[in-house]
């Protein structure tokens, strides 16, 4: 406990000595950042390989004692992300954002603020505590995203987030007053058995589950996540789409531990609702054209197959399955680690492109592998992984979920396993044509504008946090067996009082299926290696069918390489586009392009309030000026109330 307070201490204290320091306040507040990373990762270790939690509780009544905090396995597990992308950040920062750089020292300190509430809130075990944490998480993160205020979508997008995290607390507000009635203290335990079969139940995760969802951005509730990420500085995008966005997560296993007896429905419309979330998110992201835009559209993908595993572990604790339960639930907490690491090296690495190149469109990238070589490899890396692909870690948490839908195609309920199968392969085979068209239409073939063409590779400071990352990924791919004394200890939590689950193991045959891809990949190597054509053979260009000077014009471009992929669905996209064919054999200049609006904040958010607010304009002659009428009004309110209350 001593650790995790000092971890916390620090972290919101890192931003705080350079705004009076004219040099190095960056440096200075990185190894702020690092340090408490090294305090918290030492407490974690410690509870997720077989030592005792510890709890802060505040003394009360003889009656009532107050939990504040309590360092338990999901508290820990939690924060080991936390920390880990909060530190990478920070050091990030010191060369995407220079001392003397506008904004840069503000950053800083509300990044520090921001990831010591985070920290706080997965520790909270009273409702108080949590949504103190859980508010200024999100003032923290409005404030980030508002950095660079000076542009209208900026602000839109700061503004979207605050309104939807507002909706999201006040939800919060009323399904943990539901909670209190039914345990009798605002301090998290146990629910009484048969109270989730309840109305009050009912209602209570009906509130939790819209509550969470705006947090997680489980569609369809994830209109705020892609403008809000895309309008934040590139590090704290990291750290909003690989930790913020997983406190909705963190609120859906705490329910999963508080329940004995979850409803099979419960665990159905997070599954339902999971599948939805990863096939739509894959599906707009391809469409995209805005690179941070993109990888925001992956994070609700990735969303929705966290949701799957809760969504089959709940399941699993239901109908008393003990094996799914298992497999679900340790192959979501997988992927909350394994998304907060290969996501956030993805948005580092878009980070640089951005930083190099100043612009964040795809259509205006290209040919960056050459001058960015290393971030080209860095991206790759966590492209590969977000993919599900061997021998990276991406592959391992979602195998662990295709295992446990195997393992319930033998149950009654069937369905749910036909569910997650179908989705996962679906969201696993969209990501990876996605990817495909992000990476090369980003780093392969010619510049498509002068800003590309002088594109330079980042300094270490950006380059080592992308390394550490990058590395992270490969370790666990390698080595998932690491992880499974730590996973048990989590889902030991979420199962019912009394009940002992089966063991995940050494995850040995992950390993070996991972180990197993790389004698594969060194084949591949080498047989590219004896095909390349030898030194004393003179290298000329690919013949290409006369065109004797290639140009960006005869590359795919972003709208054009998924436009197969995009017309395919487009009676769920709805896509806008621009151009056409070209007709005729002296046919005039024709350009294409095609655009994705998010079927939700533009066709229904947008144009609803839009609408809301012509209809109240006509209501405007109520506001008079007059104080005498606002005074009329109040107490026609309050006899309107008192006559309602007495019928």
């Amino acid at each position: 406990m001593t650790l995790y307070l000092l971890a916390i201490l620090f972290t919101a204290l890192s931003g705080v000595p350079g705004l009076f320091m004219q040099k190095h306040g960056a440096r200075f507040a990185a190894v702020l950042m690092v340090a408490s990373t090294m305090l918290g990762i030492c407490a974690a270790a410690y509870v997720l390989f077989g030592g005792a939690g510890a709890s802060l509780l505040l003394p009360g009544t003889s009656l009532i004692a107050w939990g504040l905090v309590s360092f338990d396995p999901i508290a820990a597990f939690f924060l080991v992300p936390v920390l880990l992308l909060s530190a990478t950040a920070s050091i990030y920062g010191i060369g995407y954002w220079d001392d003397h750089q506008e904004g840069a020292r503000k950053v800083r300190v509300f990044l520090g603020l921001m990831a010591a509430f985070l920290a706080l809130l997965v520790g909270a075990t009273h409702a108080f505590v949590f949504l103190l944490a859980w508010e200024g998480m999100a003032l923290m993160a409005f404030i980030l995203v508002m950095t660079e205020d000076r542009e209208p979508e900026t602000r839109r997008a700061a503004w979207i987030y605050l309104v939807c995290t507002h909706t999201g607390t006040m939800l919060l507000l009323g399904a943990f007053a539901i909670m209190a009635g039914a345990t009798g203290s605002f301090t998290f335990s146990a629910l009484p058995i048969g109270f989730a079969s309840s109305e009050k139940g009912t209602a209570m995760f009906v509130l939790f589950l819209l509550g969470f969802g705006f947090k997680a951005g489980m569609l369809p509730f994830h209109f705020w996540l892609p403008p809000a990420h895309a309008a934040a500085p590139s590090h704290v995008s990291s750290v909003m789409s690989g930790i913020l966005i997983k406190m909705g997560i963190l609120g859906f296993v705490r329910l999963a531990s508080w329940v004995p007896d979850p409803p099979v429905w419960w665990g159905g419309t997070l599954l339902v609702l999971g599948a939805i979330s990863g096939i739509m998110g894959v599906a707009l992201a391809l469409g995209q054209h805005d690179l941070k835009r993109l990888l925001a559209y992956h994070s609700i993908e990735n969303i929705g197959i966290i949701l799957l595993g809760l969504g089959l572990g709940l399941i699993g604790k239901s109908t008393g399955q003990s094996a799914l339960q298992v497999l679900g639930f340790a192959g979501a907490l997988l992927h909350v680690l394994n998304h907060s690491l290969f996501k956030g090296l993805l948005f580092l690495a878009a980070g640089s492109v951005v930083h190099a190149t100043g612009t964040r469109d795809l259509e205006r990238m290209g040919g960056l592998g050459r001058l960015m070589p290393k971030t080209a490899a860095a991206f790759l890396v966590g492209a590969w992984a977000i993919c599900g692909l061997p021998p990276l870690n991406g592959f391992v948490s979602e195998w662990l979920i295709y295992l446990g839908a195997f393992q319930g195609l033998a149950m009654t309920r069937w369905w749910f396993s036909l569910i997650t199968l179908g989705a996962l392969a679906v969201i696993g085979a969209l990501a990876l044509a996605c990817f495909a068209k992000a990476y090369g239409v980003v780093f392969q073939g010619e510049p498509r504008s002068d800003e590309a063409a002088r594109a330079h590779e980042s300094p270490s400071t950006m380059l080592a946090p992308m390394g550490i990352l990058a590395s992270a990924c490969i370790g666990i791919g390698l080595a998932p067996g690491l992880l499974a004394t730590p996973l048990n200890r989590v889902v030991a939590t979420l199962s019912s009082a009394g009940q002992v689950l089966p063991s995940l193991g050494s995850l040995a045959s992950l390993s070996w299926l991972t180990v197993m891809a790389i004698p594969l990949l060194l084949l591949g190597l080498l047989l590219w290696k004896w095909a390349a054509p030898k030194t004393w053979v003179k290298q000329q260009p690919t013949w290409g069918c006369g065109y004797l000077a290639p140009s960006a014009r005869m590359q795919y471009t972003a709208s054009s390489f998924a436009d197969g992929l995009v017309q395919g669905m487009i009676w769920v996209l709805w896509p806008k586009i621009q151009g056409g064919r070209v007709r005729g054999y002296f046919p005039f200049p024709r350009r294409f392009q095609s655009h994705l609006p998010d079927p939700v904040l533009d066709r229904v958010v947008s144009p609803g309030l839009r609408g809301t607010a012509f209809l109240l304009s006509g209501l405007r002659f109520l506001q008079a000026g007059h104080l005498s009428i606002y005074l009329m009004y109040v107490l026609l309110t309050l006899l309107t109330l008192l006559i309602w209350m007495v019928v």
